[in-house]
C-alpha cells in the first residue's frame, strides 16, 4: 500500500447529525482502525506499547541511576565510576531512540528489552561483589549489612519497573520477574562461599527482613502485570468492533484509495474508500462529499449501494465503508459483451429507477448517472441486481475547458450529462438524472452514447442542441415503446421528460418487454460465467473485471469477485 500505512488506529470524531447506516454497526464514532493482513494482530498492538514503555522504564531507570551515581560521587565513592558511567550514558541514549517511532518488529523490541535490563543487572551485580569484598575486607559488619539493603532495595525497583511498566503475558512475566528475584540470592549465595569473612558477617546481622522481599516484588509485580495485560487485552478487543482489515488495494486515484476490506469482528467483507484533501479546493470537494455519503447512507433501497460506515480519521482522511459487491459495471459490461438484450435493459433500468426515486424524495440528485456508476451484481441468490452507485460524489470544479464551457464551475460525466446541468449545476432536479439515465439506456441498447464529440464543448452543444439518432436506426431489436421512452428521457427540455422517476419505473414496466428477463435467464447468464465458459460469438459469453484492467483482460477473462468499488471514479479531472 502506498499512501496508507497498513496498521494506524485513528480517533474519528463524529460528523455534526451524522445518522448511522442501515442494519450496520455504528463504529465511526470511537476508535476507528485500518488494519492490513488477513487478521488484527495483538502482538502489533503490543510492539507498539512495548516501545513507548521500554522508553519509560529506560527513563526511570536513567533518572534512579544518575541520581545515585551523583549522590555516590558527592560522597567520594567512586567506585567502578568507569564502568557505571557509560552504562548511564547508554541506558540514557536507548530512553532518547526509543521515542523515536521505530519500525522494529516484537521480537526485535523484546532482545532490546533484554539487552536493557541486562545491562542494569550488570552493574548491579558488579557494584555488589565489589562493596561486599570492600566491607568485608575492612571487617565492616555494619557498612556491609547496610550494603546488603540497599541492594535488595534497587532490586526491587528493578523488578517493579520491568513487571508494571513492561507488557508481558503472566507467563512470561512470571519468568522473568521470579528468575530476576531469586538472582541476587544467588549471587549473594556465592560471595558467602567465595568469601567466608563475608559470610560471617552478614550472619552477625540481626536486623536482617525476615521476607525474601525481591520474592514477594516479583509476586506482586507478576499479578499487577498479569491485570494490566488482561485490561490491555479486552480494550483491544472492544477496539475491532471500530476496526477493518485492509485486504488489498483494488483502486486508485488522485485524491483516494479503494481496499478491499473485512470487518474484523463481523467477518463482512466490505469496500473501504479513504479520501484527503490535499489543498482547499480538496477540502471544500471532501466536505461535500462527506456530506452526500451522510445523506446516501440513510437510503434503504434494495438497488442503491449500502454505505456500513463513514467518518474521519484524526489526520484529516475522509472514509465511507460500503458493500463490497460481485459482478461489474454496466460500462464493463457492454464492453465485454456489447448491447444488451432489450429485455434484460429493461429488466436493469426499472430498478435503477427505484432507487432514483427513493433518492429524489429526499432530495438527493445524483448528477453523475453513467453506466460505470451502475452495477450489475448477484445478491441473496438474485441475479441481475442493479446497484446505483456515488450519489453526488464526484469533484466539483472540473477546471479547463470544461469549467470554462459553463462559465463556471460544474460537476457529471459529458457523455451522459443533461443540457441544464452544465449551465446550472446547483438548481438542476431529478429530470437532469433521468435524463442521464436516457443516456445511459441508448448506451445499454446499442453500445454507444447517443452523442459524441471531439471534445467537452461540442458534447455539451450535442446535448443542448443535436438531435439524436434513434436507438432502433443502430439495434433493430429495440421496440417502439421501449424507444419512445428513451428518446423522452432524452428530452433537451426537462419539461418534456418524465416527471419523476417514478413515473418513468412505471413506463418501463408498462413496456411490452417488461417481464421478458426472467430470473432463470439471469441465472443462466451468471452461471455460464461461474462455470469458466469458453468466449463464443454470443454477447453474453464473457465477463471482466471491470473499470480499470486491461484491454488484455477483458478478452474472456474469468473474475470471481469483481468489486463495486473498483468501479468509482476517483478524480473528476480524468473525465
Amino acid at each position: 500500500m502506498d499512501a496508507l500505512q497498513p496498521t494506524m488506529i485513528h480517533d474519528s470524531p463524529a460528523a455534526d447529525g451524522a445518522t448511522s447506516a442501515r442494519n450496520s454497526l455504528d463504529v465511526s464514532r470511537g476508535q476507528v482502525g485500518f488494519v492490513a493482513g488477513k487478521r488484527a494482530q495483538f502482538a502489533d498492538e503490543t510492539a507498539a506499547l512495548l516501545r513507548k514503555r521500554l522508553a519509560a522504564a529506560s527513563l526511570v531507570i536513567a533518572v534512579v541511576m544518575a541520581m545515585t551515581f551523583i549522590g555516590y560521587m558527592l560522597r567520594g565513592v567512586t567506585t567502578l565510576w568507569w564502568v557505571r558511567l557509560p552504562i548511564l550514558v547508554i541506558v540514557i541514549t536507548s530512553a532518547v531512540a526509543l521515542r523515536r517511532k521505530l519500525d522494529w518488529s516484537l521480537s526485535r523490541l523484546r532482545a532490546f528489552e533484554v539487552a536493557v535490563f541486562a545491562l542494569v543487572v550488570f552493574q548491579l551485580s558488579l557494584m555488589v561483589v565489589t562493596r561486599f569484598s570492600e566491607f568485608g575486607a575492612k571487617h565492616d559488619g555494619e557498612s556491609l549489612a547496610s550494603a546488603r539493603q540497599q541492594f535488595l532495595t534497587a532490586w526491587c525497583i528493578l523488578i517493579f519497573v520491568y513487571g508494571i511498566l513492561i507488557p508481558n503475558t503472566w507467563k512470561r512475566g512470571a519468568v522473568m520477574m521470579i528468575s530476576a528475584a531469586i538472582y541476587p540470592y544467588l549471587l549473594m549465595a556465592l560471595e558467602r562461599r567465595l568469601y567466608p569473612d563475608i559470610a560471617q558477617l552478614l550472619d552477625a546481622d540481626e536486623a536482617g527482613a525476615p521476607l525474601p522481599f525481591p520474592i514477594v516484588a516479583a509476586v506482586i509485580a507478576t499479578y499487577a502485570g498479569h491485570i494490566i495485560n488482561a485490561a490491555r487485552r479486552e480494550a483491544f478487543k472492544a477496539r475491532q468492533f471500530g476496526q477493518y482489515r485492509l485486504l488489498e488495494r483494488i483502486g486508485a486515484g488522485g485524491m483516494g484509495e479503494v481496499y478491499k476490506a473485512e470487518h474484523t469482528l463481523l467477518k463482512r467483507p466490505c469496500a473501504i474508500k479513504l479520501i484527503k484533501a490535499a489543498g482547499e479546493a480538496d477540502a471544500a470537494a471532501v466536505a461535500r462529499f462527506e456530506k452526500e455519503v451522510r445523506t446516501t447512507a440513510k437510503l434503504t433501497h434494495w438497488n442503491t449501494v449500502e454505505i456500513f460506515d463513514y467518518g474521519r480519521t484524526d489526520d484529516g482522511t475522509f472514509y465511507y465503508v460500503m458493500e463490497l459487491l460481485p459482478g461489474m459495471s454496466l460500462e464493463t459490461l457492454v464492453e465485454s459483451h456489447g448491447p444488451l438484450p432489450p429485455e434484460r435493459a429493461v429488466h436493469l433500468l426499472g430498478q435503477v429507477c427505484g432507487a432514483l426515486a427513493e433518492a429524489h424524495a429526499v432530495g438527493l440528485i445524483h448528477r453523475d448517472i453513467k453506466p460505470a456508476n451502475i452495477f450489475v451484481s448477484q445478491r441473496g441468490g438474485v441475479y441481475d441486481v442493479a446497484k446505483l452507485l456515488d450519489f453526488g460524489l464526484v469533484k466539483e470544479g472540473l477546471g479547463g475547458a470544461e469549467q470554462g464551457a459553463a462559465g463556471g464551475s460544474f460537476s457529471g460525466t459529458p457523455l451522459y450529462m443533461a443540457p441544464e446541468q452544465a449551465l446550472a449545476y446547483d438548481e438542476v432536479d431529478g429530470r437532469a438524472d433521468l435524463y442521464s439515465l436516457g443516456a445511459v439506456a441508448y448506451y445499454m441498447l446499442t453500445g454507444r452514447a447517443p452523442f459524441a464529440g471531439k471534445n467537452v464543448l461540442e458534447l455539451l452543444a450535442a446535448h443542448s442542441q443535436a438531435e439524436v439518432v434513434p436507438p432502433s436506426r443502430r439495434n433493430g431489436a429495440i421496440v417502439a415503446d421501449l424507444e419512445r421512452i428513451v428518446l423522452r428521457c432524452l428530452a433537451k427540455k426537462p419539461a418534456e421528460r418524465f416527471p419523476t422517476a417514478a413515473v418513468l419505473k412505471q413506463a418501463f414496466a408498462s413496456c411490452s418487454l417488461a417481464g421478458r428477463w426472467s430470473d432463470e435467464q439471469a441465472a443462466q447468464w451468471w452461471n455460464r460465467f461461474d462455470d469458466g465458459a469458453e468466449p463464443s460469438s454470443a454477447p453474453e459469453a464473457t465477463i471482466a473485471q471491470g473499470a480499470g484492467e486491461s484491454n488484455a483482460s477483458r478478452q474472456g477473462t474469468k473474475t470471481t469477485n469483481a468489486s463495486v468499488a473498483a468501479t468509482m471514479d476517483f478524480d473528476a479531472g480524468d473525465r
